[in-house]
């Protein structure tokens, strides 16, 4: 025979996994309780979970959601396609988003693209194989495989941060071209008249300095310089398009496509002891937490992005009961707006 080694020997001696009913007999509850507490935890009484959740962490016990979601065909997992994180535009929207799901017993799966509607095809197709209950896309623009891809899953998407009358399922947004034509009335409105535009590569940035462009033009004004850098948004990026507009087109107003680069904009300004707005103006996008405490203090644009994750949050959950009771829910298209912040900048 042959002799076991100590590490076999240790191999073996092993417990075997905690089960679901090892948990119920530690809390005192039945199986169905604790299967309820860990997956439908809104149905469960608050002293009753806690039960459960002790429990839990005094067994070790790992749930195996693939088992679940195969037995349900539901996973409790909201995946979420964002084009970066370098940039905190998207927090409020996420944090709102993953709290109101996190409540209600759902998991997320965070996933970025880059901006780029080829790897956001990769990723939805790994996605879609481990079985999501729905999906949040951050905009609208997407390859042809994706919006067939997801249409024939038949689960519930949102697009959020834009608006169209097409979505794949439900758009949660505003209109990035009604951004810029009425950042640009308001700008003509205070007097400026010699634009200069920076932005970075985001489709939608770039859909607002177009709108604004167009406006402009539609007002007598053809002359407005355009510079688009990399993503993602950095002070660096916004240093480096107010220099080459400072230097080639001394605009009056920049407008930035992000408060990142217009943060940016303020620094090359200063560094060329520039005063801010007299020499030259300049104007955000996203009113971050910090725009209200640079100095100058940053004009923007305010998205209502908490309202938006919200909103997505609801959608979801509505959309879920919905299916588990056979109940139609009619895609929708809704409108959060935004709303022009005037400060020191501009």
């Amino acid at each position: 025979m042959t002799k076991k080694t100590s590490r076999q020997t240790s191999l073996s001696a092993q417990p075997e996994s905690v089960t679901l009913i090892d948990v119920a007999k530690v809390a005192g509850v039945a199986p169905m309780t604790v299967s309820r507490a860990l997956n439908r935890p809104e149905l469960v009484r608050s002293d009753t979970q806690k039960k459960v959740l002790d429990a839990v962490r005094a067994t070790g016990y790992v749930p195996n959601m693939l088992a679940g979601g195969l037995a349900s065909s539901k996973s409790r997992l909201v995946a979420i396609l964002l084009p970066t994180i370098a940039s905190s535009i998207f927090a409020e929207t996420v944090q709102a988003l993953v709290d109101k799901l996190t409540e209600a017993g759902y998991q997320t799966l965070l996933g970025l693209t880059a901006y780029s509607t080829a790897r956001e095809e990769a990723l939805v197709e790994a996605i879609l194989g481990r079985r999501p209950d729905g999906i949040v896309l951050a905009g609208t623009s997407h390859t042809k495989a994706t919006v067939d891809r997801l249409t024939k899953a038949r689960i519930p998407v949102v697009e959020i941060w834009d608006l169209t009358n097409k979505p794949i399922d439900t758009v949660i947004g505003f209109s990035h071209e009604e951004v810029g034509r009425k950042v640009a009335r308001h700008l003509l409105a205070k007097g400026y008249r010699k634009f200069g535009i920076v932005s970075v590569d985001d489709p939608r940035g770039l859909r607002r300095g177009k709108s604004l462009i167009a406006e402009l033009r539609r007002q007598g004004i053809t002359d407005t310089a355009f510079k688009i850098l990399p993503a993602p948004a950095t002070l660096q990026a916004g240093r480096q398009g107010a220099a080459l507009l400072l230097d080639e087109d001394r605009p009056d107003v920049i407008v930035c496509s992000s408060d990142t680069l217009a943060q940016g904009v303020l620094a090359e300004a200063a560094s060329r002891k520039m005063s801010v707005p007299r020499d030259v103006a300049v104007m955000g996008f996203g009113d971050l937490s910090t725009a209200a405490h640079v100095y100058p203090s940053l004009s923007t644009v305010r998205v209502e992005g908490t309202t938006i994750g919200m909103k997505t949050a609801e959608t979801l959950l509505s959309r879920f009961e919905a299916d588990r009771s056979g109940t139609d829910i009619e895609a929708r298209r809704i409108d959060t707006g935004f709303s022009i912040i005037d400060r020191e900048s501009a």
